[in-house]
């Protein structure tokens, strides 16, 4: 079992208990099931012919991932769902002080001791170094945690210089490491993430680039854990279409809360890519926002405490202000492909080698080339 005691999830079975206060958990439990957390955390395949499992799909000839909140029978192959996400009402009570008390917990640090959660698993301490953008989400990991800054991005990117400015607005500016792209390490990057990732479609492989090239500085450099500020855009309502909910196409909710929901459900997935390309480099990822104290206190939000007039996330944000400073607190950013120039420089690469933009989904279609040959 990764990232909980066989114990916790046992526990969690039987209270039907969703959010038992890990970061996420998947293995095998001492009576042959399979499981894997709510929100798919931790990673888990199963071979379906040979009922061999493992925590990385390679070497599983068939690998299929165990759903998030299933359990399955290796014997049978029995399938069914243990945990639903909650979806509690709103509660206006103290939502500030109830995201900072869940903040507290998930990152806390007593004294010199690495914070942990029920389980073992260390926020801080020793081979930590943190993927550092400059917004406030990564921005409230670093502020738990002594640890090297870095920050990955091609020429005069907003990232580096957002980076930057938030680490000296912090005091950090000797932590912080620039880890500059050349569009020949783009390149050689592009099939090693779509094979670690198993995807070729061009956003999958766009937002994975930076995080595996990030991971690889910090694996090349000794460290072998690296913090990320995963899911917080998820829980709190950082994307455009949540907070154009309901006028935006992309969402078929007709209020904030409900196109956040949305979103939520395609964390798994997008955690399982995250999570894939970062051990890919060598390096063992560690996702403190997606604490279940944390969502907890993000799924119970009034919608105009996730988004308020131009201002996403507004209850991070204003929770994160007895840890950081205000200018940090406020940045807003792009997403990471495209704050890095990552995805600029891929769509180049695609143009150069020949697929053109007119054609339909001519990055894929690079991607897809670059293995091929």
């Amino acid at each position: 079992m990764r990232g909980a005691s066989a114990g916790t999830v046992e526990a969690a079975l039987d209270a039907a208990d969703p959010l038992p206060g890990t970061y996420g958990f998947a293995g095998e439990l001492p009576d042959g099931r399979l499981v894997r957390d709510v929100l798919g955390r931790e990673l888990c395949y199963v071979d379906p012919e040979s009922g061999a499992w493992a925590h990385d799909p390679d070497g599983l000839p068939n690998a299929e991932p165990v759903p998030a909140g299933h359990v399955r029978e290796l014997g049978t192959g029995a399938t069914e769902r243990a945990w639903r996400l909650p979806d509690p009402p709103a509660d206006g009570e103290r939502p500030v002080q109830r995201v900072r008390a869940a903040l507290d917990r998930a990152l806390a640090v007593d004294g010199e001791k690495p914070a942990v959660d029920g389980d073992g698993l260390a926020v801080d301490g020793d081979g930590l170094a943190v993927a550092f953008s400059g917004g406030v989400d990564s921005a409230v990991v670093a502020s738990a945690v002594d640890a090297p800054l870095y920050v990955v991005g091609y020429g005069d990117c907003a990232d580096v210089a957002a980076a930057e400015e938030s680490a000296a607005a912090m005091g950090r500016g000797g932590d912080l490491r620039v880890v500059a792209l050349s569009l020949d390490d783009v390149e050689a990057a592009v099939p090693e993430v779509a094979r670690a990732i198993g995807r070729t479609n061009a956003m999958d492989v766009q937002i994975a680039l930076p995080l595996y090239l990030v991971a690889d500085a910090i694996a090349a450099d000794g460290y072998d854990r690296v913090a990320l500020g995963q899911g917080a855009d998820e829980l709190f309502g950082g994307y455009a279409k949540v907070a154009n909910a309901p006028g935006d196409h992309r969402v078929d909710a007709d209020t904030v809360r409900g196109a956040r929901r949305e979103v939520l459900r395609s964390l798994p997935d997008q955690l399982e890519r995250d999570l894939r390309a970062v051990r890919a480099a060598g390096v063992e990822p560690v996702t403190p926002l997606v604490h279940d104290d944390v969502v907890r206190a993000a799924l119970s939000l009034p919608g105009d405490w996730l988004v308020s007039g131009g201002t996403r996330k507004r209850a991070l944000r204003e929770a994160a202000r007895d840890r950081l400073p205000d200018v940090v607190c406020e940045r807003e950013k792009k997403a990471v492909q495209y704050g890095s120039l990552v995805a600029r420089e891929v769509d180049r690469l695609a143009r150069r080698a020949g697929f053109k933009r007119r054609l339909d989904d001519h990055v894929t279609k690079y991607v897809e080339s670059r293995l091929e040959s």
